[in-house]
């Protein structure tokens, strides 16, 4: 059985960074994913940080950011032998409840170019792609 649940720091931290770094596309790491980064996060809405465990051992994620105004969820991720099975949905519609539960009337999410499996696993569930906007990023530090 796997249970989905809040993560923990620092507990959860080595098997969730392992986890993203087992992922074969669509989780790049980067600054915002260090311990420090990621305390930072939990400081401001530690409810939208979530894993999957089975048997003891996170095979799953999914972070979720609100400011307010607008959601972002990041790093979902499902561990290979876990996938086909639901858990990516199950992780998905928690985080949307969540952010819905806070106010959220809408949210975005980036998958990247080399990812046409997470595309059609977002359209089924009711994302669509916006070709009205471009995504921009500058490194602030």
């Amino acid at each position: 059985m796997t249970t989905i649940r809040e993560f923990r720091y620092p507990q959860d931290y080595s098997a969730v960074r392992a986890l993203w770094e087992s992922m074969e596309k669509g989780v790049h790491l980067g600054r915002s994913d260090t311990p420090e980064e990621i305390q930072k996060k939990l400081s401001r809405d530690p409810d939208l940080f979530l894993v999957a465990e089975a048997d003891g051992r996170i095979v799953g994620s999914v972070i979720g950011g609100f400011d307010g105004r607008r959601g972002l969820l990041y790093h979902l991720a499902v561990h290979k032998d876990f996938r086909q099975q639901g858990l990516g949905s199950r992780l998905l519609d928690e985080i949307e409840n969540r952010l819905r539960a806070k106010g959220c009337l809408k949210c975005y999410l980036m998958v990247t170019p080399d990812n046409p499996e997470a595309e059609r696993f977002y359209e089924k569930r009711g994302w669509h792609f916006m070709d009205y906007v471009r995504p921009f990023g500058k490194e602030l530090a």
